[in-house]
């Protein structure tokens, strides 16, 4: 089996195949769209030795916000194989060189939308994204309130002021994208429907909804909202559609506070497990992550296991400065054998530092062992509480 980044020439076959293992057609005008973006180097092949592709997937070049900060992400999408080739262990091979390919990329952190959570857990994938999804009836909606500013509608969106919003609201979540212009023109504004500005009384913008409105159900494609007010605003042009729709739905962050905010918060409510993450490169991960501010230097002993990242592997000692920032010093020999302190894999330190899951809950659990409670404890002081939340999909 050979594993390679696609060629030009494997269009039609990677095509062939997406097509099959996703149930869908193209008509001959979107195959031919589809191949003047079609980007070889960013999707991976399996090969037989007569150099058929017998699976893929696709290794996006993306940024995510964590902990406020901005890093380098690989996103893994478009997963397929054909059934005669699979349990053979071509996603094995694939996602250990996308690993690879990560780490060499310096993108620490990896995500992907699974079809199974636990298959991908067993390649060091943790769910770290969950949201809600709401349907409101116009009655429940958020009463209609006069606020200082105004909602505007923008007959052709203007990205500059839409991506501004969305980036200070986005990066107070953990996992949200860092969004670029061409993920705007390609991803987000294609979906079709209306886009309302809310800005304040200096004409500042500080929020937006991106609707689209079908039959008597009005459905919020984006929002982003940087203030109260911005947010009242926008939920107050929500509610004027009232004599064209029965129902509003909308996704939104895990620890959304509107059914609290709501005369009667008897909405319908979802729960909705949604994206996985994976610590790429611990080492390199830990340097970059913004910790906790602390009173002095600490150190906790912290030995990691990664089944398909080796160089993840080993004890180490996780130093902490007095300001936040962290290294990982790799125990060698003797030191590594005796060095107790806290156990667990890539999974559960992805979980603690980008699933914002505690170390106490974790240990309590049983996915770290060792070490003693002050040690989960003091971990726990030093990583940063932040919601996690995804708006996106790839």
């Amino acid at each position: 089996m050979e594993i390679r980044q696609l060629r030009e020439d494997d269009f039609e076959e990677r095509t062939a195949l997406s097509q099959f293992a996703f149930q869908y057609r193209l008509t001959p005008e979107q195959k031919e769209s589809k191949r003047l973006t079609f980007r070889p180097e960013q999707d991976w092949g399996a090969f037989d030795e007569n150099g058929r592709l017998l699976s893929a997937l696709l290794l996006l070049p993306l940024e995510t916000w964590i902990q406020g900060k901005s890093f380098a992400m690989g996103g893994i999408a478009g997963v397929a194989t054909w059934p005669e080739a699979r349990r053979q262990g071509c996603v094995n091979q694939l996602l250990v060189r996308a690993l690879e390919t990560m780490k060499n990329n310096g993108q620490t952190v990896s995500m992907l939308h699974p079809f199974s959570f636990s298959f991908y857990r067993r390649y060091g994938y943790e769910m770290t994204v969950e949201r809600k999804k709401y349907t409101i009836e116009t009655r429940q909606l958020p009463p209609r309130t006069q606020t200082p500013g105004q909602v505007k509608r923008m007959a052709k969106p203007d990205i500059e002021v839409l991506n501004g919003i969305y980036s200070a609201y986005a990066s107070r979540y953990s996992g949200t994208l860092v969004r670029e212009k061409d993920w705007w023109e390609n991803r987000i504004l294609t979906k079709g429907g209306q886009v309302a500005v809310y800005y304040n009384e200096h004409d500042v913008a500080e929020g937006y909804v991106f609707y689209q409105v079908e039959g008597n159900m009005l459905t919020i494609q984006d929002w982003a909202s940087t203030s109260e007010t911005s947010r009242v605003g926008l939920w107050t042009f929500v509610g004027n559609h009232d004599s064209m729709v029965a129902e509003v739905t909308t996704i939104t962050a895990i620890d959304d506070p509107l059914p609290f905010l709501l005369a009667d918060p008897r909405i319908k409510q979802e729960v909705i497990p949604y994206f996985m993450s994976r610590i790429v490169d611990a080492e390199a991960f830990v340097k970059q992550y913004p910790w906790m501010p602390g009173e002095r230097e600490e150190a906790v002993v912290l030995t990691l296991s990664d089944a398909h990242a080796p160089w993840n592997n080993g004890a180490f000692r996780l130093m902490l400065s007095a300001s936040g920032e962290g290294r990982l010093e790799r125990l060698e020999g003797i030191a590594a054998e005796s060095s107790g302190g806290l156990k667990c894999d890539i999974q559960t330190l992805t979980a603690m530092l980008i699933g914002n899951r505690k170390p106490s809950l974790l240990r309590e659990v049983g996915r770290i062992s060792g070490g003693s409670t002050e040690d989960a404890a003091q971990l726990e002081r030093r990583i940063p509480e932040r919601t996690t939340h995804l708006m996106d999909f790839f």
